[in-house]
Parts: structure tokens; C-alpha cells; sequence
């Protein structure tokens, strides 16, 4: 009986964590005011996860670029199962990361 409050505790919370993700979007995708934006994720991240962030960013901007892996990892000084993960979602068919990356560099 135990296990099983345990199990829907985590799924209630998963729930909340996807509403909550869900919401962030939200606010985000209303706001095209850049420092807003930097603002609100400056007080949202610390700075550990805004590193980590701009990291998953610039790795994909690398691969993107045509950058190996194990150029990024020796540049950057990322793990290359953290580049591979960011290869992966970039190669995946309908990649959001490929849109916005095509959509951003024709400019």
C-alpha cells in the first residue's frame, strides 16, 4: 500500500512539473522583450544551470556548425554522451533545435 501512495506521489508531482515547464513556455513565448526574458531566467537559474543551459546551447550550435564531437568536448570541456544527447535531438526528424537553428543563422 505503501509503495503504491509512493508511485502516485511521484506521478502527481511529475504532473506538476510538466505544468509547471508548461507554464514557463507560456510566459516566455508572451514576451519579446529580451531582457525581460534574460530577467526572468536570471532569476529562474542559478548559475550552475544557466552554465549548464548555454552549454546545451552552444554544443548544438557547434554540431549544427559541422563541429565534431570530440572537437566540442576538447574545446568546451563537455562529456561527449552530453554531445551526443545534443546530436540526437538536433538529427531527430522535425528537430525544433534544426527549425530554429536554420531559422536563426539565415539572418
Amino acid at each position: 500500500m505503501e509503495r503504491k501512495i509512493e508511485a502516485e506521489n511521484e506521478i502527481e508531482k511529475e504532473k506538476m512539473h510538466e505544468e509547471s515547464f508548461a507554464e514557463i513556455c507560456s510566459i516566455l513565448a508572451e514576451h519579446t522583450d529580451k531582457k525581460f526574458v534574460n530577467d526572468f531566467l536570471g532569476c529562474l537559474l542559478t548559475p550552475a544551470e544557466r552554465k549548464d543551459f548555454s552549454n546545451r546551447w552552444i554544443l548544438v550550435k557547434e554540431i549544427y556548425k559541422g563541429t565534431t564531437q570530440r572537437e566540442i568536448a576538447s574545446k568546451y570541456g563537455m562529456s561527449l554522451c552530453k554531445i551526443t544527447r545534443g546530436s540526437r535531438e538536433l538529427n531527430k526528424e522535425g528537430s525544433v533545435f534544426k527549425k530554429i537553428l536554420d531559422e536563426h543563422f539565415k539572418k
